[in-house]
């Protein structure tokens, strides 16, 4: 696993619940408090064992934190900026979710994002299918599609309906737009790069 991954977890929970728990939490899955390098490889169970300390520290489910997860990455200006490259309203950002995986990796090779497949079932309704090397990436884009839909100015139902045979390691979403146009989204400019935080 990329070092980015469980960097992203450390600076998740630093951020959210304070540099003491980060320290707890790194103490019970026997990580140095320092944290990882973005761009190095770990052993995949480090992540594991990482979100299993985690989950018992701050006594929370692991798909609520990895939801609030996802909702914390999606307020990072650069994730932002990737995401929002998608499309000027939600339903756009909704369709360019199937090009995601490609659009991360060219940034970032050996980022292993889930492959995504959006179904739309009509009426505002769709299905999106989330299949990682790693269970929990549902609830990680279950708080991504939350965050963008608040950032869009969307009012959305989101719900995970399944995990898809095991083996496979997929999840699916079920998104129901009530209204594209609930609330003012915030603002965004594709051409600011200059100030998008990194």
């Amino acid at each position: 696993m990329l070092g980015l991954v469980n960097r992203s977890i450390q600076n998740f929970l630093t951020d959210t619940f304070g540099e003491e728990i980060w320290r707890a939490v790194a103490c019970r899955a026997e990580v140095s408090p320092d944290g990882f390098e973005p761009m190095l490889s770990y052993e995949d169970g480090l992540t594991d064992r990482l979100l299993d300390a985690a989950c018992q520290t701050l006594a929370r489910r692991r798909f609520d934190l990895l939801e609030d997860l996802g909702t914390y990455l999606s307020t990072r200006e650069s994730v932002r900026r990737l995401l929002r490259y998608g499309g000027r309203d939600y339903v756009d950002f909704l369709r360019s979710l199937n090009e995601l995986q490609g659009r991360t990796q060219l940034a970032l090779e050996d980022l292993k994002l889930p492959e995504l497949t959006l179904h739309g079932l009509g009426d505002g309704h769709y299905s999106l299918s989330v299949h990682g090397a790693s269970p929990g990436w549902g609830a990680v884009f279950a708080g991504v599609l939350r965050a963008m839909a608040d950032d869009y100015g969307a009012l959305v139902l989101i719900d995970l309906i399944e995990t898809v045979q095991e083996s496979a390691q997929g999840e699916a979403l079920e998104v129901r737009l009530l209204d594209s146009s609930y609330a003012r989204g915030r603002s965004f400019d594709l051409s600011d790069a200059a100030g998008a935080e990194m």
